[in-house]
C-alpha cells in the first residue's frame, strides 16, 4: 500500500499529476482544487489511496489527510467508485463537502460529474452519521454567511493522532477557532 507520495510535480494533465520521486514518476489522480494548487517543478506531497483492480492500479491523491479519509468513506457507499468520489471532492474543499454531507445537502452533491440524485441521497443516508456534525456558519451584520474554514489544521492533527473524522469533528465542536492550532488540539483532547 502506498500511503503517500512526495516529490516534484513533473507533469499535469486530465486532472492527474505526475510526481517525480527520485527519478520514478507516479501518476496521481487528484481533485480539482489539488490539481490547481500543484505547480510544475514545485515540491508536493499527496496522501494516496492505492486502488487495485483486476486489470489496473490507480493512485488517488489528496493534499490533506481529512480529504483522503472522506474519500475512503465515500467509496464505501454502494454505487460510488473512486472516480465519482473524486468528482464529489472536486466540488469544493473537503471540509465544505463534509459539511454538505452532514447537513444533508443533496443538491450540492448532485453537482458532481456522474453523480445523480439517487447516488447523492445514498451518500447522505450512508455517511451523515459518519462525517460528524455540520459546522454552523456565522452570519455577519449584513446577513452574509462567513465562509467555512477550508483547511482545519486542528482537525488534521487529531486525525494524525488516531481520531476518525467523525470523532475529531465532535471533539473540535465548541472549541474556539480564534485559538492557535496547538491550543485547539489541546482543548479538544481535554474534552
Amino acid at each position: 500500500m502506498i500511503a503517500h507520495v512526495a516529490g516534484v510535480v513533473a507533469e499535469k494533465f486530465n486532472s492527474s499529476v505526475i510526481v517525480d520521486v527520485h527519478g520514478v514518476g507516479y501518476e496521481v489522480a487528484v481533485a480539482l482544487g489539488d490539481y490547481e494548487k500543484a505547480l510544475l517543478n514545485e515540491p508536493v506531497k499527496f496522501y494516496t489511496y492505492h486502488h487495485i483492480r483486476e486489470q489496473s492500479q490507480e493512485l488517488f491523491g489528496f493534499t490533506s489527510l481529512a480529504a483522503k479519509k472522506l474519500f475512503e468513506m465515500l467509496i464505501t457507499v454502494q454505487g460510488v467508485g473512486p472516480k465519482a468520489a473524486l468528482a464529489i471532492l472536486s466540488l469544493a474543499e473537503s471540509e465544505v463537502v463534509r459539511n454538505a454531507i452532514a447537513s444533508g445537502d443533496v443538491a450540492f452533491i448532485t453537482k458532481a460529474s456522474g453523480v445523480g440524485k439517487r447516488i447523492a441521497e445514498r451518500v447522505i443516508v450512508d455517511l451523515t452519521d459518519k462525517v460528524g456534525l455540520a459546522i454552523r456558519t456565522n452570519v455577519d451584520a449584513v446577513g452574509v454567511s462567513q465562509e467555512i474554514a477550508h483547511s482545519d489544521e486542528a482537525l488534521e492533527a487529531l486525525m494524525a493522532l488516531g481520531y476518525n473524522l467523525n470523532d475529531a469533528t465532535r471533539a473540535l465542536e465548541g472549541v474556539s477557532t480564534d485559538l492557535s492550532t496547538a491550543e485547539r488540539v489541546t482543548q479538544a483532547l481535554r474534552g
